[in-house]
């Protein structure tokens, strides 16, 4: 089998996935992914598409990730990774559509105005 590379975004993160067969090693940025992604809900959304695919020991996973926070980096590695198991085997769409993990989420920061605080937030009124 050749390298299946994918990408996944969310907010400002983008993440390389390259999927390759061997026996359930994931490295992200060259970093073990207990050592990139320490709060076991974080690890949760990495390993969700392969848990749900039953290919979390099949396969050895390399991700570049950049952007963003780590929780918007989490689910961009949780997005290419969805994509990489759907090309794996077209069977693999069935279980991951319902679970909301191949849509990509389209909420941004807003930008802020001139003339206000923030995005949504005024300066103070004084009417005299």
């Amino acid at each position: 089998m050749e390298v299946i590379h994918k990408i996944g975004r969310r907010k400002t993160a983008v993440a390389r996935a390259y999927v390759s067969t061997g026996t359930g090693n994931i490295t992200i940025n060259k970093k073990d992914l207990t050592n990139y992604f320490p709060t076991a809900t974080l690890q949760y959304k990495v390993n969700q598409p392969l848990v749900l695919t039953n290919n979390d020991s099949n396969f050895d996973i390399t991700v570049n990730v950049y952007g963003g926070g780590i929780t918007g980096q989490a689910e961009a590695v949780r997005l290419a990774l969805s994509r990489a198991m759907c090309e794996l085997d077209a069977e693999n769409r069935l279980i991951l559509k319902p679970e909301g993990l191949l849509t990509r989420d389209p909420r941004m920061v807003e930008r802020k105005k001139f003339g206000q605080k923030k995005a949504r937030k005024k300066f103070q009124f004084s009417k005299r």
